[in-house]
This record gives structure tokens, C-alpha cells and sequence, in this order.
């Protein structure tokens, strides 16, 4: 009696002509499918290693290693005889480093320094967009800070990343009003004459001080000065780890005018609030003792 029972030749024929083959399809076409998936990648790699290793190190360092602009003190303006029309004074600035701002974290930073300098959210969200957040420039948010804003902005350091607060000079105006019309006054520079700079190869920056009129824009080449900064390495978070190189700022040049501060005293006094003006000229070499003009301007404004 047989415990086995052979199939019949026809009906091994029949079922392996259903099923030889298909058994290893499946693994074929995993394997296939790896093998496609493993050249992708490596193409991938030997692209960005390769062909783009130099370029890819070079953003790599770029966001590890940052250099911290430091603004030049602006130049002094004095009378004829040494008498300060336009110096500077200590004051405290805010800024942002947009490549240091994570980005998980954005809302949250401009909404709190918006609360804090009470100034619109829109305002500085402008200002970082306009620069771009991979810029490693840091972008100037607000000036001549109160000692209650440094003091909170200091508090709230934790929740600030990527936010800096420096001292800073700032031009001040010893004697207010006078000569304002001489003197003129500065201000930040805008988008126009920041792109009018860039045109003519001048090194200035978004967020930079400038001369908008009088001899405070005449002599603005000679009373800006030159930029220094730090470069230093930081981490993912944007703090500084180390200092790896620093170059001082160089102040700008001393200029002198031909006013006479005393004389200026007199003739704004003889004008008073009168409409008009008063011009007092050396008539041996056509110096300009006295301008005055009315209406005038606060230039510490």
C-alpha cells in the first residue's frame, strides 16, 4: 500500500505553468526598486558632495561664522573757533540677526519686541523681510532706547534669540535749534538712497545713519567714518561661542564750518520769530559768519 501518491505528469505541468517565476517576482522588484532608489541617492550625493562640496562648505561656514558690524562714530562738527555744533552721545540700539531668528520662533520674537518697544509688529516684520532671514547682517529695530526698554529687553534676553541691544553714538545738538538750517540733520537711510549708494559703490547698510541735509549730508563722506566689526563663531541658536578676529571701527573725519557760534546767537536773536533770514558774510574771502533762516527745525528730533 502507498503512503505517497505521485501527481500525474499533466497535472505538474499545469500547475507549475501558474506559478514558476512567480514566487520571485516580488523580490525581484523589491530589488529592482532598491537599486533605483540607492543610485538616486547616490547621484544625489556625489552632486552635493562633489560638483557642489566647495560651495555647500562654504554656506556651511557662513551660517557657523558671522561678522557683528560696529558702527563708526560720526565725525564732530565744530564753529570756527572749536565750538561743537554737532557731536554724539551714548545711547542704546536694538537689532536682529535674522539668519540667528529660529524659525519656529519668529512670531513669537516680533510680537514681543513689538510689546516691548511699542511699535507695530508690521514695522519690524518689514524690516527683517526687507533684509531676508538668511541675512547675517543685523538689521537696527529701534534707537535711543529708554533705560526701562534696555532694562526689559534684558529680562526678556531668554525669549529674544537672535536679538542684540548695544551701546551706540547717536549725533546730538548742543545748542538745539541754532543753525539748524546750516548744520542740517541726520537720519536713517532709506530704500532710494540706499540702492543710489549701492549704485556709486559706497559700503553702507540697511538700517545705516546718514546726513539728509545741511552740511551733514555736503560732508557726508568725510563725517561717516569706516565700519568695524568682530567675526565670531556661533551656534545653531545664534549665541557667540568665541571671538575669532575684530577690526575697530574708524571714526570719521572733524570737520570745521565758518560759522561763529557767538555771532549765529546774535543774529538769531536779532531775527527772533520773524519770518525771514539773516546772512553775515566775511567780505575778505566770502566766509559765512551767520545763516539764519525762518521757520526753522529741531535737527535733535
Amino acid at each position: 500500500m502507498a503512503f505517497f501518491q505521485y501527481p500525474a505528469a499533466s497535472q505538474v505541468e499545469k500547475k507549475g505553468g501558474r506559478t514558476v517565476g512567480r514566487q520571485y517576482q516580488s523580490v525581484i522588484m523589491m530589488l529592482f526598486l532598491a537599486i533605483v532608489m540607492l543610485g538616486g541617492i547616490g547621484r544625489r550625493v556625489f552632486y552635493l558632495q562633489l560638483v557642489e562640496g566647495d560651495r555647500n562648505r562654504k554656506l556651511a561656514e557662513e551660517n557657523r561664522i558671522l561678522l557683528l558690524p560696529r558702527r563708526p562714530a560720526r565725525g564732530t562738527m565744530f564753529d570756527r573757533k572749536g565750538k561743537i555744533l554737532a557731536g554724539s552721545r551714548l545711547s542704546h540700539s536694538v537689532s536682529i540677526w535674522p539668519i540667528a531668528l529660529p524659525v519656529d520662533q519668529r512670531d513669537q520674537v516680533v510680537q514681543r519686541l513689538a510689546q516691548l518697544l511699542e511699535i507695530p509688529a508690521n514695522e519690524i516684520q518689514q524690516r527683517i523681510e526687507s533684509a531676508g532671514y538668511e541675512s547675517t547682517q543685523s538689521i537696527a529695530i529701534a534707537r535711543g532706547l529708554s533705560p526701562a526698554q534696555t532694562t526689559a529687553l534684558a529680562e526678556y534676553a531668554p525669549e529674544l534669540p537672535g536679538v542684540r541691544v548695544e551701546a551706540e553714538a547717536i549725533r546730538s545738538y548742543p545748542n538745539g535749534d541754532l543753525a539748524a538750517h546750516v548744520i542740517g540733520y541726520t537720519g536713517e537711510i532709506d530704500e532710494d538712497e540706499y540702492d543710489a549708494f549701492a549704485d556709486n559703490g559706497a559700503d553702507y547698510r540697511l538700517g545705516d545713519i546718514i546726513g539728509k541735509m545741511g552740511s551733514e549730508k555736503s560732508f557726508e563722506s568725510l563725517l561717516r567714518g569706516v565700519w568695524g566689526g568682530q567675526q565670531v563663531e556661533v551656534d545653531s541658536a545664534g549665541n557667540v561661542l568665541s571671538i575669532m578676529g575684530e577690526k575697530p571701527p574708524e571714526a570719521g573725519q572733524n570737520i570745521s564750518l565758518t560759522i561763529d557760534l557767538e555771532l549765529q546767537k546774535a543774529a538769531e536773536k536779532a531775527l527772533g520769530d520773524k519770518i525771514g533770514a539773516i546772512v553775515a558774510m566775511d567780505p575778505r574771502d566770502g566766509a559765512i559768519l551767520a545763516m539764519v533762516s525762518r521757520p526753522t527745525l529741531d535737527h535733535n528730533i
